[in-house]
């Protein structure tokens, strides 16, 4: 079958801003039915009225979570499964990156609560949701927003919540190396489903995670492009019938490309999978 995101169900994490909001109005302008998921009733409002109007669509659906929370997350998924019995594609990209160590309302560091766990959760709830779309439709694509500042570091399971010491861009390129091997490690897991993993590097994007690092916000208003431009390879992996069954990639620009060594480690990403399943109660 030949892919065509008209008409497919499309989930976006983070959708109130960013790379997440600019990824899912295009989506909406290509016709399909997109669910904003925000922790903002007010900003998600606003998001999905702009999109309304922009993309000229009424298929724009909002959902509320704090994807720091596992309730919440719990509860999210619980109501889209019960509105949803199709979900074509997931799009997992918020994050965050707090300037000092915080911890979610299940007592884990937040960038490990946000970044991975949220994602990880999110999709292992919506599994069943995501094998039906890829019965019904030939395909149904997960889609993870990484990070280049994935390389360089490893995960540390000895201290996987940096209680020992926070530098938080460093445990964010970990949550981003995380992202890939959760991916990697999904795709390998759902071989035969038709249900395909990827996932990405943005870009340089002027966002709001800069405000973890003041040198690297000044430096984003110089050198950073825009979330629209951020955008674009999300879109790629969601929309294009170029990547048809393509999985276990990372993706820069719109072409897949070899992530890090640590992130290919199959033992590591088996490692992670368990140690989160233990985190998230699964």
């Amino acid at each position: 079958m030949t892919w065509d995101i008209a008409g497919k169900v499309v989930a976006v994490t983070g959708a109130n801003s960013g790379i997440g909001r600019a990824a899912a109005l295009q989506l909406a302008i290509r016709g399909a039915t997109v669910i904003l998921i925000c922790r903002s009733r007010e900003r998600g409002d606003a998001a999905r009225r702009s999109i309304l109007a922009a993309a000229n669509s009424e298929r724009v659906d909002l959902r509320l979570c704090d994807l720091a929370s596992q309730a919440q997350i719990r509860n999210l998924a619980a109501g889209l499964r019960a509105d949803y019995p199709a979900l074509h594609v997931l799009l997992n990209n918020a994050a965050t990156v707090p300037p000092r160590r915080k911890v979610s309302p299940d007592g884990i560091e937040l960038q490990l609560a946000v970044n991975h766990l949220a994602p990880f959760l999110v999709t292992r709830l919506l599994l069943d949701r995501l094998e039906a779309a890829a019965q019904q439709a030939g395909e149904a694509r997960v889609i993870v927003v990484s990070s280049r500042a994935h390389r360089g570091v490893s995960v540390n399971f000895a201290d996987l919540q940096n209680k020992r010491a926070y530098f938080a861009l460093s445990v964010y390129g970990q949550t981003k190396l995380m992202n890939v091997l959760f991916t990697n490690e999904l795709a390998r897991r759902t071989q035969g489903t038709r249900i395909t993993a990827n996932s990405l590097h943005p870009g340089f994007v002027r966002t709001g995670l800069g405000r973890a690092a003041p040198l690297l916000n000044v430096m984003a208003g110089f050198l950073a492009v825009s979330p629209e431009k951020g955008a674009e390879t999300p879109v790629y992996l969601a929309a294009s019938p170029q990547v048809t069954g393509v999985t276990g990639a990372y993706f820069v620009d719109r072409r897949p490309v070899a992530p890090s060594r640590a992130a290919l480690d199959r033992g590591t990403a088996q490692a992670l999978w368990q140690r989160s399943a233990e985190l998230v109660g699964l």
